[in-house]
């Protein structure tokens, strides 16, 4: 049974049980944390100064439907994906080759290949790397012929700041709690079954990854206490988000974490003669803790670096010993040029990281086709797409960016690429859009209810620790490599972005269909 089969799914509501459900839904999510902070266009910073509110965050009323052959085949190749990137970012020799390409029409890359290089040059004093990645997905129909069985598509893959890990876990729960107390007409429980709804373990199984890397540090250098640090922004609206994994890091793993702002890291950290990492929490200014593992929610962005001290800051927690995640490298791993690279028609690149001819199948068969737009052959046909309005309406243009918001869409792009210089063509990727099957929900943003057509996209999280460098036995060594649970983000079809923080998107669950 297919997801396009599912006509009258969600359910109209009467007015008494669509009160009973948002009544539910509001209460349970500000009870379990799925929140966020208030955006200033839904309450203004005049009317909450001290920044004690908490909204409900954009949630789905229902679970969406969802392929299952689609879904567990997004989980399976989970762990191919963590072992490609974490081959790509142990690869400095290949990853130049595709900066450099970049580096003089991309001031961000650049900046970041330069911080690389200056501590290449002093040399590297920690050869372990963790990566908290999260690969994209969209279920895709051939529009050709509808009746082929639906496939997954990779969106884009990324390596630092994969968000909503702590928020998938809780609206899962959600939606099965509001199945266990009949807040769902019978209508909608024919296919709503416990059974069906997958359950995201997300939190923990982040939380997990983050405690791998903290034991793998080993013992304290400065007979300090151990600590990780997430470095985040400030002001940071989705901070329940990050909470969770926090909590879970403590809670279930004993693991103590501390938030600083990426700003305010010269200020609150600092490097002894061994490049050891210290942190001293301004609260309690007496001790001082050395810290095993750098979790970056921030830095991903050319915002977060208004001033040169925070690519002084970025350096300085480069240079450390403490783990990043992810490390310089393994953040360029996430430019949307490498999975152009990757995913260009007949590119030769993906075996080069993946030797095992059936695995780079599978990963294969997830890529849409993605172009260039530089001066090769497959980059001037790329550029003939881009530039018809007719041929353009089926593809998206995407920048070396992370965070939502950075794409230009379908006939929009010849416009766009007329201002821009065709000397800064080449930052960009042209990647064909994918097709989702059409669906229906219903999402509660900033107390509004949005019914009508929607389209959901499939994030997979995954855990990977190895070594890097070439001088030991075991450089190269994978340590852990585990998926870590999904996340779902459904937005309005006439929507092109995704992004749930970005003001596009809302979280959301599976509720699985077909054999």
């Amino acid at each position: 049974m297919g997801i396009n089969a599912q006509e009258g799914y969600p359910p109209e509501l009467s007015s008494e049980e669509q009160e009973y459900l948002l009544t539910n839904l509001k209460d349970w999510s500000i009870a379990h944390g799925l929140a966020v902070r208030p955006a200033p266009s839904f309450v203004q910073p005049a009317q909450d100064p001290a920044g004690v509110l908490a909204a409900t965050a954009p949630v789905t009323l229902f679970p969406s439907l969802f392929p299952r052959n689609c879904f567990e085949e997004g989980l399976a190749i989970q762990t191919a994906y963590n072992e490609l990137y974490s081959a790509i970012a142990r690869d400095e020799e290949w990853l130049r080759g595709i900066v450099e390409e970049l580096i003089d029409i991309d001031d961000f890359v650049g900046k970041l290949w330069q911080t690389h290089l200056a501590v290449k040059k002093e040399g590297y004093v920690q050869n372990l790397s963790l990566g908290l990645f999260r690969s994209d997905y969209m279920v895709h129909v051939d529009q050709g012929n509808p009746s082929s069985p639906s496939g997954l598509k990779q969106v884009e893959f990324n390596t630092i700041a994969s968000s909503f890990g702590g928020l998938s876990s809780q609206v899962s729960r959600l939606h099965k709690y509001l199945l266990s107390i009949n807040a769902y007409p019978s209508s909608a429980t024919s296919l709503v079954k416990e059974e069906a709804l997958r359950q995201s373990k997300s939190a923990s199984s982040l939380a997990q990854g983050l405690a791998a890397a903290h034991k793998a540090y080993g013992p304290s250098s400065t007979g300090r206490a151990l600590c990780v640090l997430f470095v985040v922004q400030d002001p940071e609206r989705n901070v329940f988000d990050q909470r969770h994994l926090e909590y879970a890091l403590f809670e279930e793993n004993g693991v103590r974490a501390f938030r600083l702002p990426f700003e305010q890291t010269l200020s609150h950290t600092e490097l002894d003669t061994d490049r050891t990492l210290l942190y001293t929490p301004p609260n309690s200014p007496l001790t001082t803790y050395e810290v095993t593992t750098i979790y970056f929610r921030a830095g991903y962005s050319p915002d977060d670096y208004p001033e040169e001290k925070e690519w002084d800051a970025r350096l300085q927690l480069e240079r450390s010993k403490a783990i990043k995640c992810p490390s310089v490298l393994t953040h360029l791993a996430g430019c949307k040029k490498v999975q152009q690279v990757l995913a260009t028609p007949h590119s030769p690149h993906l075996k080069r990281f993946l030797p095992n001819e059936q695995v780079a199948a599978k990963v294969l068969s997830t890529f849409a086709p993605i172009y260039p737009l530089d001066d090769s052959e497959a980059g001037q046909e790329a550029k003939k797409l881009a530039r018809d309005v007719h041929s353009a309406a089926r593809y998206v243009l995407k920048p070396q960016r992370e965070g939502g918001g950075n794409n230009v869409y379908r006939k929009a792009i010849p416009g766009f690429l007329e201002k821009l210089p065709q000397t800064h063509w080449p930052a960009y990727i042209l990647m064909e859009m994918i097709e989702p099957p059409p669906l229906t929900n219903a999402i509660l943003r900033n107390g509004q209810l949005q019914r009508g057509g929607v389209i959901g996209e499939l994030g997979v999280y995954g855990v990977c620790l190895w070594r890097n460098g070439t001088d030991d036995k075991d450089a190269g060594q994978v340590l852990e490599n585990w998926e870590a649970g999904y996340l779902l983000r459904t937005k309005g079809d006439q929507s092109e972005e995704g992004g749930v923080a970005a003001g596009f998107g809302a979280v959301d669950s599976v509720v699985l269909t077909g054999a």
